[in-house]
């Protein structure tokens, strides 16, 4: 079958980039080449021999688990890997939304196609056409240990596979059985290995965390922007963010944030020039100790900007390349190298690459969250606001609160993703008769960084709602600088300048909608590293 967009599986590196395109849009299709056939073909011949010279190979004529010094003859192949699958097959909970769901697949079949795991190409090629086919196993979310492997979570794959389980098909909870005959699938017919090799990796806590990491990242683009429209909002100095200080510090996102704020807020005439501050409190020296209407700093929250993001940029690198690695990488057990003709009983199947980098993104999803709600607390507090009126209320206070109860929420949420940022890639308990006695808990770190970075969302987008206010107050908006105006501009599309007290929850939704919006953050982005690198 020939299709428009199709991306080809040849034993290349796939980016993060690729994934996220390919999971992101449902038209994508995979396509395997003639490479990557024969290299699947090649190890499953390799098994053939092995199994042939009776050797004692696990998951092929050994049982699994804490039945592992059980022998099984290879005629209960079939039995076998069938029993294995709906075994393991616990998980409980909502499911995988599509996007997730298709990551994890997606995973799981770049895996597979390093050839190293010795499934059928039938069944490979199974996999693949229900992918392309927008088949969706419905796989409930808790219950992976993250060792061996997601094996919960890829085994209601598997199901759906051969025939069993439901899915998402066509917008509808249908039964695999019922979906692979409409898509005009043959259902899998399971041999030795075959089931390990379906659900004995990091499939599902890598697609997932790829796709956490991506929207993550996205946010922290527009983030740079909505902390200038904060800036301008507060009326802070721009002095801070010259890179020229920046280079005298030597860390990559810090010097990254720095310049991206100043580059944004260059053509502003809201922000403050130092220089004119300085000269401000000159003409008030006296003899005597004073305290003056003017300061010569800002505020942690706003003047420390880069040296709290910068190591939050720097870590998210760290983060790609690890997912990425791990994605690209054969993560089952046990490995049938063709080229080494021998096969390796292995750990790959464990996830603590995957579950310590989760944590790290908790980590900085939370650093965002406190730097933002410390803002939102600046703009509602006259004293520490650059003379904005008490919770952004600029007529009938006291009648009116202004946004006095918008804080509840971001400051609530605040405190969640504290309570929520504990590391879980240590969290390790003994499982199956101290067999997998110490486990990764990955797939829980994933869904605990997901929980966190939606909770983010709502933060940011209060704090942009803030920055607009301020703006507007101060009848500002011919005065920001051609780059924010932009991020204001679609703001005010669909939030307006709050003159009365209304409920504010809808407008927070509608922001979070330009927070998510890629094609609006990419286009930003563009123009700025345009101007950076003019």
């Amino acid at each position: 079958m020939i299709y428009e967009k199709f991306y080809e599986l040849n034993g290349d590196f796939v980016s993060s980039e690729i994934f996220n395109n390919i999971i992101n849009n449902f038209d994508y299709k995979i396509k395997i080449s003639d490479k990557v056939k024969n290299n699947i073909e090649s190890s499953r011949r390799t098994l053939d021999k092995f199994v042939n010279e009776n050797r004692i190979i696990y998951g092929v004529n050994t049982s699994m688990g804490g039945f592992v010094n059980y022998l099984v003859p290879t005629e209960f192949a079939e039995e076998l890997q069938n029993n294995l699958i709906h075994s393991v097959a616990s998980n409980v909970g909502q499911y995988f939304n599509e996007v997730e769901t298709r990551a994890i697949m997606l995973a799981r079949i770049i895996s597979l196609s390093k050839g190293a795991s010795a499934i059928k190409l039938s069944n490979f090629l199974t996999y693949v056409e229900m992918f392309n086919k927008n088949i969706f196993p419905c796989i409930p979310e808790k219950g992976s240990l993250g060792a061996s492997g997601d094996l919960g979570p890829l085994s209601f794959i598997a199901l759906a596979g051969i025939g069993k389980w439901k899915v998402r098909y066509r917008g509808e909870i249908i039964d695999a059985q019922e979906a692979l005959q409409s898509a005009d699938i043959v259902p899998m017919k399971l041999s030795y290995k075959e089931g390990l090799a379906l659900i004995n990796g990091t499939s599902a806590m890598v697609g997932t965390g790829l796709h956490n990491w991506f929207k993550a990242s996205q946010l922290l683009k527009i983030y740079d922007f909505v902390s200038a429209l904060s800036f301008e909002g507060l009326r802070t100095k721009l002095k801070p963010f010259d890179p020229k200080v920046h280079k005298r510090k030597l860390h990559t996102g810090q010097f990254k944030n720095a310049q991206n704020i100043f580059r944004i807020l260059s053509t502003s005439s809201l922000i403050i020039d130092e220089q004119s501050e300085e000269k401000k409190i000159q003409a008030q020296c006296t003899n005597n100790v004073k305290c003056l209407n003017h300061q010569i700093e800002d505020a942690y929250s706003l003047r420390c900007t880069p040296q709290i993001l910068g190591p939050v940029i720097d870590s998210m690198e760290f983060i790609k390349n690890t997912l990425e690695n791990e994605l690209n990488s054969s993560s089952d057990n046990p490995l049938i190298l063709s080229d080494e003709n021998d096969v390796f009983h292995n750990g790959h199947f464990h996830g603590q690459y995957i579950s310590m980098v989760m944590d790290y993104l908790s980590i900085n999803l939370t650093t965002i969250s406190n730097l933002s709600d410390r803002r939102i607390d600046r703009f509602m507090d006259k004293n520490n606001s650059n003379g904005l009126p008490p919770f952004l209320c600029k007529e009938n206070q006291g009648l009116r609160l202004g946004l006095m109860g918008s804080q509840f929420m971001s400051t609530s949420i605040t405190a969640e993703n504290r309570s929520l940022c504990v590391p879980l890639s240590i969290q390790t308990l003994t499982s199956t008769g101290d067999f997998q006695d110490i486990v990764s808990m990955g797939l829980i770190a994933s869904r605990r960084a997901r929980e966190i970075l939606n909770n983010t969302y709502y933060i940011v987008g209060l704090e942009l709602i803030c920055a607009c206010q301020a703006i507007d107050i101060r009848e500002g908006q011919h005065l920001i600088s051609d780059l924010s105006k932009i991020l204001y501009n679609e703001v005010r599309k669909t939030c307006p300048f709050f003159n009365n007290d209304i409920c504010i929850t809808p407008y927070i939704e509608n922001i979070i909608s330009i927070l998510q919006n890629n094609r609006f953050i990419n286009e930003l982005n563009e123009i700025l590293i345009n101007r950076i690198s003019n």
